[in-house]
């Protein structure tokens, strides 16, 4: 586990940590939002393990977590069905902190104001850990993709364009 000051960590890493999953917690420069793929190319990491956190509202007016490989488009046809909902929209980015505690750019899937209906792109289940981000724009986070479904209460699902 990471040995940072308590101060320095994440929601995400407090929660990994009082469930005793193992992570890697790394950071990486960074002020403002950056893309994933840049975040993985500073970080020196293969793009199809490093995944990012959408958030959007459904039909129902619920939210949904999807978590996808960087380079790779929700499906939102597939993503509704997913989540066994009419359709899902993307969230507006203004709103992003207001619902979930984090911004754009560090939004982690672990440790969100509320828990929402997450779903992992089945994706993650072909490598033995993936990247995701810690909670804050600078740091990520090395995880085994079960230990993701563990602390997220999040399930697989095919929900990228192929």
């Amino acid at each position: 586990m990471s040995a940072k000051k308590d101060n320095d960590k994440t929601n995400a890493m407090r929660i990994l940590e009082s469930e005793g999953i193992h992570f890697i917690h790394l950071n990486y420069e960074a002020k403002e939002f950056i893309d994933g793929a840049e975040t993985a190319d500073k970080l020196r990491l293969p793009h199809e393990k490093v995944f990012k956190t959408l958030v959007t509202t459904g039909a129902d007016k619920k939210n949904y977590v999807f978590v996808i490989p960087i380079d790779e488009e929700l499906d939102l046809k597939k993503c509704a069905r997913a989540v066994n909902v009419k359709s899902v929209e993307m969230l507006h980015v203004k709103d992003l902190f207001r619902l979930t505690g984090y911004v754009r750019g560090g939004c982690s899937p672990i440790g969100m104001k509320k828990q929402f209906v997450t779903v992992i792109d089945s994706s993650a289940q072909t490598f033995s850990d993936i990247y995701i981000s810690a909670g804050k724009i600078g740091s990520q986070l090395n995880i085994a993709p079960d230990d993701l479904i563990r602390a997220s209460g999040a399930y697989y699902g095919d929900i990228v364009k192929r």
